[in-house]
Formats: structure tokens, C-alpha cells, sequence
């Protein structure tokens, strides 16, 4: 009997370095997430206390080399890392998504030297926690049309606009900004504290309530020169940071299914109706292979992708594929998963229903399911259909 949602014995294609980290992580998540997941949930607030500990095991800048703090491994790793972390929440993972691709990233990919030096340690350490600044309230799958404004100035920069649903937003220390500016987009570091730069917590969610989500406001925010991202020229920039982000949430999609499969499955051997197991009864077997189905795929398009990363050979439309898929299918098995446990999947002694809900928002962020669909689209015809 298959006891896991390794159904292919994958974990025989990992490095023993691989194994020893995933194997880590687990337990990491199972041991001092999982206990207070449904506490922070339930007040919609994420633990900012483990943070320091996400640190330690080194979650920050896995891909970052070490002389700027980082971990220095493989993207490979960084994905089984985002796996785990949604095994626990979509909000856990999120964070570090954010950290790693989206705030790290672009520091040392456009950033300068002195940049480089200055923040990425601090952000590897968890000293400080970044955001990311590209969607806008009336502008999330077109961000080129932003109206983010950015205006030279004697000392630097002026910045004036907003960005909405930005994961880590009311508690940033650092957000990464892109904003028009007369030479095109550019991107700009602002820092917490700065004047005219104010940061509010959005509420009432159903999604992701474990993350903390919030909108940047700039009204004549003044930036210094030595806080622009010199190398960030036009919407290639922000672009190919989403692509890093896009490329995690893949893994993670299937960290969550995962997690609600081995909740489901091991209900369904202990749930009796009729004198036995519902485990039992062909439409749930039917259920239950094809959510191992789904989540073995998964699996498969990642690692295939993840050892293409490394390779440098993983196309934007590549990552586009896994995205799409995974979030879909992941989101299908969480509901599937609800349906089995019935009365038992709306409460949260059980933590499918968190998961469906988180990964309702994970199915529209960084790129919507129709998005990806045309990018994926366009690379097979060779004609763009967004417009």
C-alpha cells in the first residue's frame, strides 16, 4: 500500500543533499508550524515570530550566492523548499516567495554593488522583510499600463501612486517599487520610514488570511539616487522577477495538494458509513486516484523543470505551464479533498478547507490561469492573443 503522495518513489531522484533538506523542512513545518497555523489563522495574522527560524534553516536567498548572505544552492532546492513551506500554508510560502524572488532577486540581479552589500544580508538574516510593489488597483495583468509615477528630482526621485495586494506590504522594512519614469519603467528601493510613503493593512479576507497583505500609497515620496535599481530598465525587469516567483509557486501548489491527499486519504480509512471505511467505495477510491494522479504529474513537470532551471534551458512559457497546471490541479484537489470530508471540510480542525480557500488566491496571483493560458498559447502559435 502507497502510504505518501510519492506515488513514483521520486524521492529516489534527489541528491542526498536534496533529500536531507526536504527531510529538514518536513519536519520543520510538522513540528512548529502546523501546531499555530489554525490560531493565526483564525485571527488573520501571520507569525512573524518564526521568522528568524526561516532564517536560520537558511529560506532566505536560497539562490543567492554566500557572500551576499545567501544559501548559494540550486533552484532545484529552492523549489522543494516552496513545496514544503505550502505543505504548511499558501501564506508561508508566499513569504518566502516574496524574500527570495521578489525582493532578493531583483537586488542582486539590477541592484548595485553597494546595494547588494547592504541588503541582501539583512534580508537573508530576516533583519529586515521586503515586499514587492508592481500591481496596482486598477492595473494587475496588464502592469504595463501602471500609473506609478516616478519624477527626477535635484536629489533623487519623487514618487507618487500606488500598489495594491502586496504580500508583506503593511510591515515591510524594504519594498522593491517599479514605477514610469521618463526613460520607462524603472525600479527604486523605499524604504520603511520614508516621508510621503505610507504603508496600510488590507482586512477582511477569506484567502490567505494567514499573510499579511497590504497597500503602498506614495504621495511625493522622495527616493535618493543610490536607491534606484541601476540595472532595471523597462518592464522586462519586474517581468522576469514574477517569472522567479511564478516558478516557486508551481512547487508549492503541490506541496498544498499534497497536504490535503494525505488529510483526505487517511480520513477516508478511518471514516466509517455502511459498517466500513468510506475508503471502501468505488467513487471514493475514484476521487482518491485521481487527486494522486494530478499530484504525480505535478511532480513530474516540476523536477523535469527544476533541473531545467539549473540548466539555464527553463523558458518563461515553461514556468507559464507549471503554474497553470498546478495551481489548477491542486485547487481541484483541495475541493475534491472538502467534498470527501463533507461536514468535517468547512471546519478547521481539518486543513483542507484552509488550503482551498488560500489557493483560491493562488489560482489569480502572479499571473491568472487565462494569463498563462495565453502565454502559453502565444509560444506554440507564435501569435500574441492578449489584445
Amino acid at each position: 500500500m502507497v502510504e505518501n503522495s510519492d506515488f513514483l518513489n521520486l524521492i529516489d531522484e534527489l541528491t542526498e543533499d536534496e533529500r536531507l533538506i526536504q527531510q529538514t523542512l518536513r519536519e520543520f513545518i510538522n513540528e512548529q508550524y502546523l501546531p499555530i497555523i489554525r490560531e493565526y489563522h483564525a485571527r488573520a495574522e501571520f507569525p512573524f515570530e518564526i521568522v528568524p527560524k526561516l532564517a536560520e534553516l537558511g529560506l532566505f536567498g536560497i539562490t543567492i550566492p554566500e557572500e551576499y548572505g545567501g544559501a548559494g544552492l540550486s533552484y532545484f532546492i529552492y523549489g522543494l523548499a516552496m513545496q514544503e513551506l505550502e505543505r504548511g500554508d499558501s501564506g508561508l510560502r508566499s513569504m518566502g516567495s516574496v524574500q527570495n524572488s521578489l525582493v532578493m532577486f531583483p537586488i542582486y540581479k539590477y541592484g548595485s554593488e553597494e546595494q547588494k552589500k547592504k541588503w541582501l544580508p539583512l534580508l537573508a538574516s530576516g533583519q529586515k522583510i521586503g515586499c514587492f510593489g508592481l500591481t496596482e488597483p486598477d492595473h494587475g495583468s496588464d502592469p504595463g499600463g501602471m500609473e506609478t509615477r516616478a519624477h527626477k528630482t535635484d536629489g533623487g526621485w519623487r514618487l507618487n501612486g500606488s500598489k495594491m495586494w502586496i504580500t508583506n506590504g503593511s510591515v515591510a522594512d524594504l519594498a522593491v517599487v517599479w514605477a514610469k519614469t521618463d526613460e520607462g519603467i524603472g525600479g527604486f528601493l523605499v524604504e520603511k520610514g520614508s516621508k510621503g510613503f505610507i504603508q496600510n493593512k488590507i482586512t477582511g479576507k477569506f484567502s490567505l488570511r494567514a499573510s499579511d497583505t497590504g497597500e503602498l500609497v506614495f504621495e511625493d515620496c522622495e527616493i535618493p539616487e543610490e536607491n534606484r535599481l541601476p540595472l532595471a530598465k523597462g518592464l522586462r525587469a519586474p517581468l522576469s522577477c514574477l517569472n522567479e516567483a511564478r516558478y516557486g509557486i508551481a512547487w508549492g501548489a503541490i506541496g498544498a495538494a499534497m497536504a490535503c491527499y494525505e488529510e483526505v486519504r487517511n480520513y477516508a480509512l478511518t471514516r466509517k458509513q455502511f459498517s466500513k471505511p468510506i475508503a471502501g467505495f468505488q467513487l471514493v477510491q475514484e476521487k482518491l486516484v485521481e487527486m494522486i494522479s494530478e499530484i504525480t504529474k505535478g511532480l513530474l513537470l516540476n523536477f523535469r523543470l527544476g533541473r531545467m532551471k539549473d540548466a539555464g534551458k527553463a523558458k518563461h512559457y515553461h514556468i507559464s505551464m507549471a503554474k497553470r497546471n498546478n495551481v489548477h490541479q491542486a485547487l481541484q484537489i483541495a475541493r475534491t479533498a472538502r467534498a470527501i470530508l463533507a461536514a468535517n471540510g468547512i471546519i478547521d480542525e481539518y486543513q483542507t478547507i484552509r488550503h482551498m480557500l488560500n489557493l483560491e488566491s493562488v489560482y489569480t496571483y502572479e499571473g491568472t490561469h487565462d494569463i498563462h493560458t495565453l502565454i502559453i498559447g502565444e509560444s506554440i502559435t507564435g501569435i500574441e492573443a492578449f489584445r
